[in-house]
């Protein structure tokens, strides 16, 4: 009785041939290019940024309050949101810069006009 399933068990790699092997390698392949290497760009690119902050920029945290850096230590930041009110928080908060060296303001063109 076994030796008619094992005649008639394929030669391929254990029930899958080439072809499905070649697919479900270029799905690995496609997720690594489309998901985890952008993925690890940002985070490079995030820790690029909040490495270059300096006291007097102006930022946007994470749950959206806007305010100043006041003060920076190694791994938090003092935020100036009003006058006379400061909040301390982690460098990982920090969304983005708005000061204008970074992202100029934006000029009017002769088609907004």
């Amino acid at each position: 009785m076994f030796s008619l399933f094992l005649d008639a068990a394929p030669a391929s790699f254990g029930g899958l041939d080439q072809i499905q092997i070649l697919l479900i390698g270029g799905a690995f392949v496609s997720l690594y290019f489309f998901l985890v290497r952008p993925q690890a760009k940002k985070a490079k690119e995030q820790a690029n940024y909040q490495e270059t902050l300096s006291t007097g920029d102006k930022v946007v945290m994470n749950s959206g309050m806007h305010g100043k850096i006041a003060k920076m230590d190694e791994k938090t930041v003092t935020i100036e949101v009003d006058t006379n009110v400061r909040m301390k928080f982690e460098k990982g908060y920090i969304n983005m810069e708005l000061s204008k060296a970074i992202n100029p303001t934006a000029t009017p063109t002769e088609k907004d006009k």
